[in-house]
C-alpha cells in the first residue's frame, strides 16, 4: 500500500499528523531503598473492578497506570502526570514509584504475591503466568504506548485509492503495514530509548547470562525480557492470518490465552482477535518502551513526540517482503537489545538511512520544526551512542554504585517533587484549585473524567452509566438554578433570609457615589461594612468597625465599592467574629474561622517588611494556584492602616496585631483556620437552615458570632448572617493555614455517587 501520492493529491498533510494517544505505564511499588513492597495495592483507590487509571498488572506490588485517549500526546502526558501525582501522595510515606523497568530488591518468590482482582479468573490466568514464567520475570514493567491514525484521514485516504472496494478491508490492511514496518525497524528505537542494561542476578531462574561488569541495551527486548516462547508464531501478513495463527497458539496449548501474545505491536479493537475481521482494527497498541528513569513520570514528552511520527513513517515508507521482514526486525531486535550500550550498532547506517527519510517526510508533510529538531537529535545518537538514553542511563548506575541505588534516589527525588505543590495537580494549574482537588479524588477514587471545558471549569464525571456534570468543583444538577441568582444579589439574599426568620443587619442601598456621600450624616459615626450588591471574593468591601468619622474615607470606601458594581449597600456591622460554615446537604462538613490580612509586630521590621515576610509562606500565592493569597498593600489595605494612626513605613510594636483588612475573605490576604470541632452545634444547624432557605445543595454560610462556645439565640446579639454563598471555596477548609484538614471535595462526590465504594 502507497499513500504518499494520496496524502499529496488530496492535502492531507495535516490529517496524517492527527490521532488519539494512550498510555499505559507499569511500575513497582518500593521501599526507600528500592526493594519491591510485598504490600496489598492500596485501598484508598478503590476498586480494580471499575478503576480506569490505577490498576495493578502481575502483582500486588507493581501498578499500572492508565491514561484516557487523548487528541494530542501532551494532553496525554498531563494525565499520566495527573494520575502520578495522585498515587505519589496517596501512598504510605515509606512507599515510592520505582523508576526503572527491571526490578531491584526483589523479594523470595514466595513473597510476591500476584494481584488479589475481584475476577477469579483473572488470578487464575496469573498463576498460569506465573507456572509458565516464573514470578521475576513478570516483574518487569515498561511503557505501553497506544495509536489510533484520525478516522477521518483514514475515511479520505480510502476514497484517494481506488485498489479497494472495502473500506473496512483498508482500514485493516493500512493498520497491519504500520504493524509489519515497525516490527521490521523496532530495533532503532530500542537502540534510541533502551533502558534495561543489567539487572540482579536472582532476576534469573538459571544463573545470569551476564559476564561480570556486561551492560545490555535492553534487557527487556532481549530473549530474557518477558516474553514468548519462539516457538510462538503470528503472522502479521493479512489480518485473517493474523487471527488464525494467534487462535491456534491458544488451541494448541501455546498460548494459555490471547492476551498472553506479548508481541511488541499488538492489534487493537475488539476484546477477541476474530471480531476484529468484523469490526476491524481501531488501533495500535506498542509495547516496546523500557521506562525513562529521568523523566518523573516514565517517558519524555520529545520522546514520545518522536515515536509517534515513526509510527506515521512506518505508514508513509513502501514495504520490503512481508513475513520475512517481521522476521529480520526480530532477529536485528534481538541483537541490538544485547550490544554495549556504549558501543555503535552493527546497524548503523540503516538506521540513519530510516531517520533521514524520516526528515524527509518530515518536510513533505509540512511538519512542525520542532519535530525536525527531535529527529535531526535522534539522528545524531547513531554517530554518537554516549548520548543514548542506555549510555547515559549506564554512566548514571556507575555513579551512584548501582541500578537499585540509583532508582531508590530518583524514586525518593519524584515522590518529594510530587508534594512540592501538595494542593495542586501540577498539569492541570490553569484549573481552580477547588476543582484540582475535586478532579485529584475522582482520579483517586476511579470515576471516569472528561474535561470538557478546561478554562469553563466543567467537567462530566461517570461511574458505570451514571453521569454527572460539575463546574467549578460543586456546582451540580443537585441546586436549583434560582439558588446563585439570589444568593449573587446581597438586597435579594438578605430578604430571603429575613423573610424566613434568620437574624439579618439592616443596610441602606445607593445607585451612586453623591447619592451615598449625601447621605453619609446617617452613618457619621457608626460602624459600618461598604460593599458592593453583587460581589465576590471580598472585592470592594470596606469595613469601619470603630466607626466612621471622616466624610472623605467614607467617600473613598463608596467609591471602591462602585468599582465593582452599579448599586452599592451601606450595611450595620455586627459586632464578633466571622465564620464560614461549609454546609452540604443536611450537614455542616467544615467551619473556618478566617482571620482578616494581618501582621504581627516584631519591633524591628516595617509593616511592608512584615508583609513581605508573611507572604513567604507556603499556601500563599496568586490565591488562584495556590489556597492563600499573598497580602496586598493597596488603598483598602491603607485606609486601615490609617484608622490604626499606621502607614506602610510604620515599625509596629513587638506583638502589636496590626489589621491590613477588616474584611475576613481568603482573597483578600485573609487567613484560615480550622473551628470546625470547636463550633457549638446549633450554629451548625442554622446555617443548614440557612442554606435550604437559598434552595442550594452547597452553599457557604458567612455568621458573625460573639461567642461560638454559647448556644445561638434569636436576636442579633448572639448571631447575624451576612452572607450566603452559592460555590463556595473548598481550598481553604482542605488546606486551612491552621487546624484539622477537610476535605470537602469528597463528599461533593459522595453526593453524586452515593453507589460510589
Amino acid at each position: 500500500m502507497k499513500i504518499q501520492q494520496v496524502i499529496r493529491d488530496n492535502r492531507l498533510e495535516l490529517l496524517f499528523q492527527q490521532g488519539s494517544f494512550g498510555i499505559e505505564k507499569e511500575s513497582q511499588r518500593v521501599h526507600a531503598d528500592g526493594s519491591i513492597v510485598v504490600t496489598e495495592h492500596p485501598k484508598c483507590f478503590g476498586s480494580r473492578s471499575y478503576h480506569p487509571y490505577i490498576q495493578t498488572d502481575f502483582a500486588e506490588s507493581q501498578l499500572e497506570l492508565i491514561t484516557p485517549p487523548n487528541k494530542k500526546i501532551e494532553d496525554s502526558l498531563r494525565w499520566l502526570s495527573a494520575i502520578h501525582e495522585v498515587v505519589l501522595r496517596s501512598l504510605p510515606e515509606d512507599e515510592f514509584v520505582f523508576p526503572l523497568s527491571m526490578p531491584a530488591g526483589l523479594p523470595p518468590e514466595d513473597q510476591i504475591k500476584v494481584a488479589q482482582l475481584e475476577n477469579p479468573a483473572d488470578v487464575a490466568y496469573r498463576e498460569h503466568l506465573v507456572a509458565s514464567y516464573g514470578k521475576n520475570k513478570q516483574m518487569v514493567s515498561g511503557i505501553h504506548y497506544n495509536f489510533q491514525l484520525d478516522p477521518t484521514f483514514i475515511q479520505q485516504l480510502f476514497a484517494g485509492q481506488n485498489t479497494y472496494q472495502s473500506a473496512v478491508d483498508f482500514q485493516n490492511d493500512l493498520y497491519l503495514k504500520v504493524a509489519r514496518n515497525f516490527l521490521r525497524y523496532q530495533w532503532i528505537l530500542v537502540y534510541l530509548l533502551a533502558a534495561t542494561p543489567t539487572v540482579d542476578a536472582n532476576y534469573f531462574r538459571n544463573g545470569t547470562p551476564l559476564k561480570v561488569g556486561q551492560y545490555v541495551r535492553s534487557l527487556r527486548s532481549s530473549r530474557y525480557g518477558y516474553v514468548n516462547d519462539p516457538s510462538v508464531k503470528v503472522s502479521y501478513d493479512s489480518l485473517n492470518d493474523y487471527v488464525n495463527t494467534l487462535e491456534h497458539a491458544v488451541n494448541s496449548g501455546q498460548l494459555i490465552a490471547e492476551k498472553e501474545f506479548y508481541s511488541n505491536v499488538r492489534l487493537r479493537g475488539a476484546k477477541q482477535a476474530r471480531e476484529l475481521l468484523q469490526n476491524g482494527i481501531q488501533y495500535l497498541e506498542f509495547r516496546l518502551f523500557d521506562l525513562n528513569p529521568f523523566e518523573a513520570y516514565g517517558i519524555a514528552l520529545n520522546d514520545a513526540k518522536f515515536v509517534h511520527y515513526f509510527i506515521l513513517l512506518m505508514a508513509w515508507l513502501d514495504e520490503e517482503s512481508l513475513e520475512s521482514a517481521v522476521e529480520l526486525g526480530k532477529e536485528k531486535l534481538a541483537q541490538v537489545a544485547w550490544e554495549n550500550p556504549l558501543s555503535a550498532t552493527a546497524f548503523q547506517a540503516e538506521g540513519e538511512r530510516i531517520l533521514q527519510q524520516l526528515l524527509a517526510m518530515l518536510t513533505e508533510i509540512h511538519a512542525d520544526e520542532e519535530m525536525e529538531s527531535i529527529v535531526k537529535e535522534k539522528l545524531a545518537q547513531f554517530a554518537d551512542p554516549s548520548q543514548t538514553l542506555g549510555a547515559r542511563l549506564v554512566n548514571a548506575i556507575e555513579a551512584h554504585g548501582g541500578y537499585q541505588k540509583l532508582g531508590a534516589e530518583l524514586a525518593i527525588r519524584y515522590k518529594k517533587q510530587a508534594f512540592e505543590r501538595f494542593y495542586a495537580l501540577s498539569a492541570f494549574d490553569n484549573m481552580e484549585l477547588s476543582t484540582q482537588a475535586l478532579m485529584f479524588d475522582a482520579i483517586q477514587k476511579g470515576l471516569k473524567m472528561e474535561i470538557l471545558d478546561e478554562r469553563d471549569q466543567f467537567l462530566s464525571l461517570q461511574f458505570g452509566d451514571h453521569l454527572e456534570y460539575v463546574k467549578n468543583g460543586n456546582m451540580t444538577s443537585h441546586d436549583s438554578y434560582i439558588s446563585p441568582l439570589i444568593m449573587e444579589n446581597k438586597v435579594v439574599t438578605k430578604k430571603v433570609l429575613a423573610k424566613a426568620g434568620f437574624n439579618v443587619p439592616q443596610s441602606v442601598e445607593f445607585t451612586s457615589v453623591e447619592q451615598a456621600v449625601a447621605n453619609y450624616a446617617l452613618f457619621a459615626g457608626r460602624a459600618v461594612v461598604i460593599k458592593p450588591k453583587s460581589t465576590n471574593y471580598g472585592l470592594g468591601i470596606s469595613i469601619f468597625q470603630q466607626g466612621v468619622y471622616d466624610r472623605e474615607d467614607f467617600a473613598k470606601a463608596i467609591e471602591i465599592a462602585f468599582r465593582e458594581d452599579k448599586e452599592v449597600m451601606v450595611e450595620d456591622y455586627l459586632t464578633g467574629t466571622e465564620y464560614r460554615f461549609f454546609v452540604l446537604g443536611d450537614e455542616t462538613l467544615a467551619v473556618l474561622l478566617r482571620v482578616p490580612a494581618n501582621v504581627i509586630g516584631d519591633g524591628v521590621h516595617t509593616v511592608a517588611e512584615l508583609v513581605a515576610q508573611k507572604n513567604d509562606h507556603l499556601l500563599r500565592g496568586d490565591g488562584s494556584r495556590t489556597p492563600l493569597k499573598k497580602i496586598a498593600l493597596g488603598d483598602i489595605e491603607q485606609l486601615q492602616l490609617k484608622e490604626q494612626g499606621l502607614t506602610v513605613d510604620s515599625v509596629p510594636a513587638k506583638d502589636q496585631l496590626v489589621q491590613l483588612r477588616a474584611n475576613s475573605n481568603i482573597s483578600t490576604g485573609g487567613d484560615s483556620i480550622d473551628m470546625t470541632d470547636q463550633m457549638h452545634p446549633s450554629y451548625k444547624a442554622l446555617a443548614v437552615g440557612i442554606t435550604k432557605a437559598m434552595g442550594a445543595a452547597v452553599c457557604g454560610v458567612d455568621l458573625i458570632i460573639p461567642d461560638l462556645t454559647k448556644p445561638a439565640e434569636p436576636s442579633l446579639q448572639s448571631w447575624g448572617v451576612i452572607e450566603a454563598n452559592f460555590n463556595p471555596m473548598m481550598m481553604m477548609h482542605i488546606f486551612p493555614y491552621a487546624g484539622q484538614s477537610r476535605r470537602v471535595t469528597q463528599n461533593v462526590l459522595k453526593m453524586l455517587f452515593p453507589e460510589l465504594k
